[in-house]
């Protein structure tokens, strides 16, 4: 006789999301928190009937097929149950001929290829990476003939600044930025008029809202029930007993990611001294032996004029990782100066560095970027020199560095730089120039993740 395969939620939120009897159910808050798999079970309840079809989505195809992902996920726990996959597609088959599949939506216009679908169950993996038009066309594919009542599943993590945060806002502390426990699971109900959303406790309360049937009668429209439940990862019991270290993993993280994805406040955004400290830093008088360094530049090419009084400056941050582990932030340079000023500075900065010293430069897109390296691998000929364009946004990118600093693994040598540099990663990201924090965040990154995707040239020679 063979092994009985029992697939069930682990107890707390990842039941209490698969047992919501909601048209919407978002699940999330924390990392960690069980989201996947529970998007994964949804479906499984639906897998013998015939007519069944949902479809998963992330933002983009890569993301599904990323280590640990929608599909690497799905392959631990579909096959338990006799689907068989097609990976080439994305699809699982069931025994029953229910079906599943895994779609991007990488761009807005992305949601043309769905017109006329009827999807019974959409499932949005990460809904805070699509926009709100992509949400709302996908809602009206929902729909179904196999006897399965249409309906939606998602998940997220938090981010204050999305169109989830005010849909789900009723549900969240708007002081504190953390679910108000005692909503989680409550059902609240809505109508959708052009762009504004209407929201009730009772759906007679929305039966004024109507719209004209085929024979001219006016009749409420029917409202959607949504409701939010929030998990963190001491919720998944499984995780953390499997890999304990996640936690630490979590905590290492800077203030306002940490807030995110350990303690799911959907209100944390970057502050002025939330991201750096000088307190976090001790200022010490050696470099010790062995250090390896990086330098990171932030360019710019306009000089202070009476026309152009506060331009953005060049700005190049030297940093070395120390034989202990710990970082150093060994030296800084700024100044407002013309094309061949920025590129004089580089080169003298970079022979007083050394050929030890790595150098990451930005590589702006299109033909001009290719051209400027180009110039500026020509002018460090004998120098280890990097370039990379700037992906995602700035506080993404210092967020690594800030984390370190905060844990108290950042020192500083002593400089006439250090008030400046201090003042500027401190007022960071609201001041109104971020030349610092960027060239800290680029030599930070160049030093600690050299197998990042850049374009690299590594260039010798007579110098």
């Amino acid at each position: 006789m063979g092994a009985i395969n029992e697939i069930r939620p682990q107890p707390g939120p990842q039941t209490q999301f698969l047992s919501s009897p909601a048209d919407i159910a978002i699940y999330g808050g924390g990392a960690g928190g069980g989201k996947t798999w529970a998007l994964l079970m949804e479906p499984l309840r639906h897998s013998a009937n015939p007519d069944f079809g949902a479809v998963f989505f992330r933002r983009t195809t890569v993301q599904i097929r990323n280590e640990g992902g929608l599909w690497d996920e799905s392959v631990k726990l579909y096959p338990l149950i006799g689907a068989a996959p097609k990976e080439v597609t994305l699809e699982w088959k069931f025994p029953s001929g229910a079906s599943l599949s895994m779609a991007h939506l990488e761009h807005d216009k992305t949601v043309a290829n769905w017109q006329g679908s009827q999807i019974a169950l959409l499932l949005f993996d990460e809904l805070t990476h699509f926009s709100e038009k992509q949400f709302f066309y996908m809602l009206s594919r929902n729909r179904s003939m196999s006897g399965v009542r249409p309906y939606v599943r998602a998940t997220c993590n938090p981010d204050a600044d999305s169109w989830v945060a005010r849909f789900i806002a009723w549900w969240i502390d708007q002081e504190t930025g953390y679910p108000i426990h005692e909503r989680a699971g409550v059902l609240r109900y809505f109508v959708r008029i052009g762009d504004a959303i209407h929201w009730a406790d009772r759906p007679k309360d929305l039966a004024h809202h109507t719209t004209t049937d085929d024979a001219g009668n006016r009749i409420p429209i029917p409202p959607k029930s949504v409701t939010f439940i929030p998990a963190k990862l001491t919720d998944n019991k499984a995780l953390m007993a499997a890999d304990p270290g996640y936690m630490a993993n979590l905590l290492a993280l800077s203030t306002v990611e940490r807030e995110r994805l350990l303690g799911g406040n959907w209100k944390i955004r970057a502050a002025a001294g939330l991201l750096f400290r000088r307190s976090w830093c001790e200022v010490v008088d050696a470099i010790p032996a062995g250090t390896r360094f990086a330098r990171g530049w932030d360019l710019a090419a306009t000089p202070k004029t009476d026309a152009t009084p506060d331009p953005d400056a060049t700005a190049g941050t030297k940093i070395g990782l120390m034989p202990d582990g710990r970082f150093i932030v060994a030296d800084h340079v700024k100044d407002w100066l013309t094309p061949q000023g920025v590129r004089a500075t580089i080169k003298n900065t970079a022979s007083q560095d050394g050929k030890g010293c790595l150098i990451s430069l930005p590589q702006d897109p299109g033909q001009a970027g290719k051209d400027q390296k180009s110039n500026m691998a020509a002018l460090l000929t004998g120098f280890d020199v990097r370039f990379s364009p700037e992906t995602g946004d700035k506080v993404t990118r210092f967020s690594p560095f800030s984390a370190q600093a905060e844990a108290g693994n950042v020192v500083v040598l002593r400089g006439s730089w250090n008030e400046d540099w201090f003042t500027s990663l401190e007022g960071f990201p609201e001041a109104t120039h971020d030349d610092d924090a960027d060239s800290t965040s680029r030599a930070f990154n160049a030093l600690t993740k050299r197998r990042a995707k850049s374009t690299t040239s590594t260039v010798t020679g007579l110098t």
